[in-house]
């Protein structure tokens, strides 16, 4: 590569020109040697730190929304737990189904009433109830109905397999066998007791056919023996028994 000089001799450049020329480099060389001395010496300075981050009004604000959040949050699970407490949600699981409130009802979507239950009683709206249990129904205290029914062709059974069976009303019992027979069995005493009213045996025959005969001993004890008289009405009554029948001396029973 050609100095400034050589390209002088090679009348390139003027002379004047080459004189500004290295007067020009002469001033720039302390520049140049002072900025490479500069670049090539070790900085004693650090690595210098940014920092990154929000400051200001737009820290605030994000601040604000934070805490904006959280409130709606606690509102949202507050009014979550009150509508699941006023509203009488059931809780349902695997096990079981629990439903909690001060009445319960199962209505039709006509919106007939199916079942309902409180603290006082429990209703059933449908026509016919029907308990599918191999050991039926238990009832620890009472039942009330007007109706006690078995299935068409079925039997009906009241049964107290260890104590006794009790049915009483205060305007009378009524048991009523339509088409067929109606039976009483009981292992030791069969007992019909009026207190203020009569006992009809109302039939076309009336037939007592285990009645005890007695005979006649000379030797034996005297006792009261009495005679069933019957009245024109179909009343009984007892006399007491003679060498002929006393039923005429005591006919005024009859009246």
């Amino acid at each position: 590569m050609l100095t400034t000089r050589e390209l002088a001799k090679l009348n390139i450049i003027h002379p004047y020109n080459l004189k500004l020329f290295e007067l020009k480099n002469k001033t720039n060389m302390p520049q140049e040697q002072y900025t490479h001395h500069r670049s090539t010496m070790p900085s004693s300075e650090g690595p210098q730190v940014y920092k990154v981050g929000i400051y200001g009004w737009r820290k605030r604000c994000l601040y604000f929304f934070v805490l904006l959040l959280m409130i709606l949050i606690l509102v949202n699970l507050a009014m979550t737990i009150w509508i699941l407490k006023v509203m009488n949600f059931t809780i349902v699981s695997p096990k079981a189904v629990e439903a909690y409130g001060k009445k319960f009802e199962v209505k039709t979507v006509s919106g007939k009433l199916l079942f309902s239950a409180d603290n006082n009683e429990v209703v059933v709206g449908a026509e016919r109830l029907r308990v599918l249990g191999a050991e039926g129904t238990v009832f620890p205290k009472s039942i009330e109905t007007p109706n006690v029914r078995a299935d068409p062709f079925k039997e009906l059974r009241l049964e107290s397999p260890t104590r006794s069976l009790v049915m009483e009303a205060p305007k009378g019992v009524e048991i009523n066998a339509e088409a067929g027979n109606m039976e009483a069995t009981c292992r030791t005493e069969l007992r019909l007791e009026s207190k203020d009213g009569e006992i009809k045996l109302d039939a076309a025959k009336i037939q007592l056919p285990r009645l005890p005969h007695g005979s006649y001993t000379p030797t034996g004890t005297r006792q009261k023996v009495f005679e069933i008289c019957v009245c024109a009405n179909g009343r009984l009554f007892l006399s007491q028994a003679g060498t002929g029948s006393t039923c005429q001396i005591n006919t005024s029973v009859c009246l």
